[in-house]
């Protein structure tokens, strides 16, 4: 796009061989939300484009993320009902919509790959399509549950470090495939999704109040918040080591050098230096006055760091070692945070570092937005295919399975 060629002749070889290799070994995953996920599809058209599937899940996010904006755009709804008894700004048909639209966001998230190979229509473009659109995703429904416990217990910079736990915990599972080539499916993941849109019910019926009260001398943003910090540890983190170890043990991994093992974390690692130095060191303290704005840049920042990397394992290439999107990122830390210790220059006012997290923000959006574009264009060219449109349906002759197998959704990936 624009004369802009993200794909090498290396990256579009690479997809040429690539095949998807996925194991998931959840119970929840295996015996509950397949079964059902099998039952929804057949409901769906053959000439329904899975990549429209996949997309219109990612719309119901993005419109629960400005629905509950709209009414509560600095997180101060909770406060407001705790603290100065007036009742809560976000009316309860907001958590009802949001709810809705999430789970039926995750079933087509869910549904998206059976639907390819309903039709016949897996290609490579499909699990980039998928999970660089999750990549996005993964910040944005953190941020929902911001507006349940609001910032008078909950302060912008924990929430910050909650994005930074939620994102580590996706960015690991692209990690370690990275160096094993097979996708271990976190058991977390569908325990959280279920986990999030019952949370969102329960506001519904019975009030947001029951977040911001003690109960036994524990508040319910304490549970959400150690839950957020261990689910990934315990669950798949130790895991993930284990797969790469035995991948080099048994010599079934990809066998990278140690340096371009680990390349996948430096730029991961550089934008939580960056933005935690921001959050903490701001001259004018912009994470509490933007909190909104901060967490969608570090989940712009996040998705776009996720999709190089997701590109980088599907083609079988080496990852990037730093992102050009961290650049002007640094460069904006920097005028925000030290420009009195450089230059000898005055703090710069408060007006002044909103333009600047208003525009670095806008920037980073659409050279974002510019990037995954013009990866799907190429792809679609490259294999002679239309991102949202079934050119031919051609049924396979098990449509769905039951259930996944030990190796399950062997070719999630659609067109």
């Amino acid at each position: 796009m624009l004369g802009i060629k993200y794909l090498s002749e290396a990256h579009l070889k690479g997809f040429d061989k690539y095949k998807y290799n996925c194991v998931d070994k959840s119970w929840f995953s295996n015996n509950v939300m397949h079964p059902f996920w099998n039952k929804c599809v057949t409901y769906f058209p053959r000439w329904l484009a899975p990549n429209l599937i996949t997309f219109s899940g990612f719309l119901l996010t993005i419109l629960n993320f400005f629905l509950i904006a709209y009414y509560d755009y600095d997180f101060h709804a909770a406060d407001a009902e705790k603290y100065r008894n007036e009742p809560n700004p976000i009316p309860r048909w907001v958590w009802l919509v949001a709810g809705i639209n999430l789970f039926v966001a995750y079933t087509l998230d869910g549904i998206d790959g059976k639907q390819a190979r309903r039709t016949g229509t897996s290609s490579p473009l499909g699990e980039l399509f998928d999970h660089g659109l999750d990549s996005y995703s993964t910040s944005i429904i953190h941020i929902y549950m911001f507006s349940l416990f609001g910032r008078q217990d909950f302060s912008p910079i924990r929430m910050h470090f909650i994005v930074i736990a939620g994102v580590v915990n996706f960015y690991i599972t692209h990690f370690e495939k990275y160096n094993t080539g097979i996708m271990y499916l976190p058991i977390a993941y569908d325990y959280v999704m279920c986990s999030v849109c019952l949370s969102l019910a329960f506001t519904t019926i019975i009030g947001p109040w029951i977040w911001t009260t003690e109960y036994f001398g524990i508040l319910p943003r304490q549970f959400f918040e150690v839950l957020l910090y261990t689910s990934g540890p315990v669950t798949s983190w130790w895991v993930t080591g284990r797969n790469i170890y035995l991948g080099y043990k048994n010599k079934t991994g990809k066998m990278r050098p140690f340096w371009e093992a680990a390349r996948p974390l430096m730029p991961l690692s550089y934008l939580i230096f960056i933005t935690t130095i921001w959050a903490f060191f701001s001259v004018n303290e912009i994470i509490m006055d933007q909190p909104r704005l901060f967490f969608i840049l570090t989940g712009t920042l996040f998705s776009n760091i996720c999709c190089r990397l997701i590109v980088a394992q599907m083609s079988d290439t080496v990852t990037e070692r730093f992102n050009a999107l961290l650049y002007p990122t640094t460069l904006c830390v920097i005028v925000s945070c030290f420009p009195y210790a450089l230059l000898n220059l005055q703090p710069i006012t408060l007006e002044v570092e909103r333009w600047i997290i208003y525009v670095l923000t806008g920037f980073v959006t659409l050279a974002h937005i510019h990037y995954g574009a013009g990866v799907v264009c190429e792809m679609c060219d490259h294999f002679k295919i239309r991102c949202f449109k079934v050119t031919s349906v051609q049924p396979v002759a098990v449509a769905v399975q039951a259930v996944p197998a030990p190796v399950s959704e062997s070719m999630e990936n659609q067109v």
